[in-house]
This record gives structure tokens, C-alpha cells and sequence, in this order.
């Protein structure tokens, strides 16, 4: 017999997350074997919470009130659409909340956040080797076949 899946709950980030959201950031980083001066953490908030909406966004999951999971999304123009695109930057759940369904709940809710605003293409891109996550993606979304460069530091 299985254990029940949690109720998962996915909301828009608040200013009392602070603290929640930006231990999730920096495991997600650390995954992605990366890191930013603590300017850009109070930077990156502050804009999740503003209304600029060429900024972006941020959907918190929780499980029992608790943060267990985060994603940020944009819209932005596209040169070969008339509407906008939805860019899925980051997506992170906390390790012990994986294979629950809160990445999922997190991505649906981006979808959803897409759809509302008229901008039905969502994408995002992750590594090669995140495996785990990879195996919710093919279900959930089409790989494409793009290579993405990027200019040198």
C-alpha cells in the first residue's frame, strides 16, 4: 500500500518568503554549480515582488504551509510569434519533496499562468544530466532539438 501524495498548494511569492525562497534558490544554484553576490539575491526578490511585467515572476508550492518548491517564469516578445513567449527559468523542489508531484503542480501552474495571459508557448531548458527532473519534463512538454550557445566570460 502506498502513502497517500501530499496536498500541494501553489501560490504567488510573498514578502515573508524571504528566507524560504532564498535557501531553495541557492540549492537550486548549487545544483547548477553556480552562485550570485548576495546583491543579486536582494535585486531578484525585490523584482519578483514588484509589478513590472517585463520582470519576473515567482510561484511558491507549498506542502502542509510549508515552501517545498519554486519557479520563475517571463513573458517576453518573440520575433517569430504575434504573442508573447513564457520563459521557465528556474524550477527547484527540495529533495526530500521529489516524485510527489510539486514540480509538476509548479509547471502546470506556469502553464496556467501562460494560458491567462494569452501566451501559449512555454519553454525552458535544463542540463543534461538532470536526470530525475528530465523524466517529469518528457512527460509533461516536447524536447526540442536546440543547442544553446552563449557569448564567453
Amino acid at each position: 500500500m502506498s502513502a497517500a501524495k501530499p496536498t500541494i498548494k501553489v501560490r504567488p511569492l510573498r514578502a515573508d518568503d524571504n528566507t524560504d525562497w532564498a535557501e531553495m534558490w541557492h540549492d537550486y544554484l548549487v545544483f547548477y554549480e553556480s552562485s550570485v553576490a548576495n546583491e543579486v539575491y536582494e535585486s531578484t526578490f525585490a523584482r519578483l515582488l514588484g509589478d513590472d511585467p517585463q520582470d519576473f515572476s515567482c510561484l511558491i508550492a507549498e506542502i502542509d504551509g510549508r515552501p517545498v518548491g519554486l519557479t520563475h517564469y517571463l513573458f517576453h516578445r518573440h520575433a517569430w510569434r504575434v504573442e508573447n513567449v513564457c520563459y521557465l527559468q528556474d524550477l527547484f523542489t527540495r529533495p526530500e519533496t521529489r516524485g510527489t508531484g510539486v514540480g509538476r503542480a509548479l509547471i502546470e501552474a506556469v502553464y496556467a499562468a501562460a494560458d491567462a495571459k494569452g501566451t501559449p508557448n512555454v519553454y525552458w531548458l535544463t542540463q543534461e544530466y538532470n536526470t530525475t527532473a528530465r523524466l517529469l519534463y518528457d512527460r509533461i512538454a516536447d524536447v526540442t532539438p536546440f543547442i544553446k550557445y552563449q557569448r564567453p566570460s
